[in-house]
Formats: C-alpha cells, structure tokens, sequence
C-alpha cells in the first residue's frame, strides 16, 4: 500500500487545514473530558526547519486531533506526518492516521477502542494497521493532576515491504499523565506498550506547553519509539524525535 505524491500533499492539506487534527494522547490513555468541555474541539501543530548554505535541509511536522462529545461517548479523530530532507536525500517518511472511541463508565471507570494506519518508510514495514479495545480507568482527576491507565486485547496487520504479511493478536497497556505547572503551562507524560508474539512496541511522548494565548501555544516535545525486533530493511529499532512547535487549538 503506496502512498502518492498526491495524497502527501492531500493529507498535509488536511492537517494543517484543521480536518484531521491530531493529538498524542490518542494512543495513551487520555483523561476524560471536563464537565464545561465544548461539544467539538481540535488541535492543529505545525513545525518546520530549512537550513541552506554548507548544508541543505528541511523538516516537517505536521499534527492534528479533532474531538467531539456525544453524551457519555468522546470520539476522536486524528493524522500526523514527519518529513525530514537532508540534500535532497529522504531520511524520515512517516504518516499516520486513526480514530478514537471512548465510553464513560459509572465513577472513574471507561471502555476504549481504537484504529491506527501507520506507514514509516525506513522501518521494513509497507505499513501497519492497529485495532485495539479494552478497560481504562482515570486514577486523578484534580486541577493539578491527571492520571490514567488502559489495559485491553488487539489485533495488528503488518505489511512487510517484501510483499509478505503477518496478522498478529496484542497485548496493550497504556498510562498518561499530566501536570498543570501554571495557568499557562503543563507537562504532558505519555507510554504505551504493545506486545505481539514476534516483536514488543514501546511509545513514549514528553513534552511541555507553554500557552501564549488563548488559540496558540509554544510545545516542546520528545518521543521515543522502540521495536524489539523489527524487519531486517529497518534502519534501526528506536527512533527518537526532538521537536519545538507551534500549537493552535480552538
């Protein structure tokens, strides 16, 4: 399953336009929405880098979330790209879109479920598709701390650049946390763990957001993710990206 130079731009389109915003609690057990919450909201993050002179490169980072409540149900929708050129040489092709459903429970308790299409073209996978469903509870839910946890069963496709393909079952546990330092800034710690018969997934985002005004907001972030054992065409089993941008939510 390619993905054409049409539909880069189409999907990028898309993010920054605000149709498919994304958010990284997607996939990490987000707390609950709050009492006052508006039926619909969204996130749309931008970064982007071009250096020229002794070297020639350009990075892209594009994210967005849209979110809307329907009585006890929050669905989300979400799609992410990252580009990195360094003279004219490709290094980092990834995308990614999915959706969320959460179902609120009597006290801290909900059920989740989720999809998630992946493509990364230095990983050995053609691309990856995740459904996963299960149990979440919302530990803190104060002012100052947040911090849940979701645990549940999955299934994963995996489409191997060779034209080979495997389907897999997965176990999946997840924990997110958040720390509101000021009326301006929080911290933000996510993780996640998905593991299948032949490899083990591990997700960690960090990052810190400091609010400059009511829509926009400045966000440093860090992740991490680790494949125990990935396809003998990846590049490697951990990738890391450090990244500053611009945040406009409404």
């Amino acid at each position: 399953m390619l993905v054409s130079r049409g539909s880069r731009w189409l999907l990028l389109v898309m993010l920054l336009g605000g149709a498919l915003p994304v958010h990284a609690d997607l996939f990490y057990a987000p707390p609950a929405p709050q009492d006052d919450a508006p039926k619909m909201s969204g996130e749309a993050e931008l970064g982007y880098t071009h250096l020229s002179g002794n070297s020639n490169s350009r990075t892209l980072l594009a994210k967005g979330r849209l979110t809307w409540l329907t009585g006890r149900h929050t669905h989300t929708l979400r799609g992410e790209t990252r580009s990195v050129q360094e003279n004219d040489e490709t290094s980092t092709e990834q995308y990614l879109l999915g959706g969320r459903e959460r179902y609120e429970l009597e006290g801290p308790h909900y059920l989740f479920g989720f999809g998630r299409w992946e493509k990364d073209r230095f990983s050995g996978y053609d691309y990856q598709f995740t459904t996963i469903g299960g149990y979440g509870r919302q530990w803190l839910d104060g002012p100052a701390h947040t911090l849940s946890t979701e645990f549940g069963p999955g299934y994963r496709h995996d489409a191997y650049q060779d034209g080979k393909e495997d389907d897999l079952g997965l176990a999946y546990a997840a924990l997110d946390y958040r720390w509101n330092i000021s009326e301006g800034a929080y911290f933000e710690q996510a993780l996640s763990i998905e593991a299948a018969a032949p490899n083990t997934t591990t997700r960690s985002i960090s990052s810190l957001t400091s609010q400059l005004n009511s829509h926009l907001a400045l966000k440093m972030s860090f992740e991490v993710k680790n494949n125990t054992d990935p396809p003998d065409d990846a590049e490697a089993n951990t990738d890391r990206t450090t990244s500053m941008s611009l945040l406009y939510s409404w």
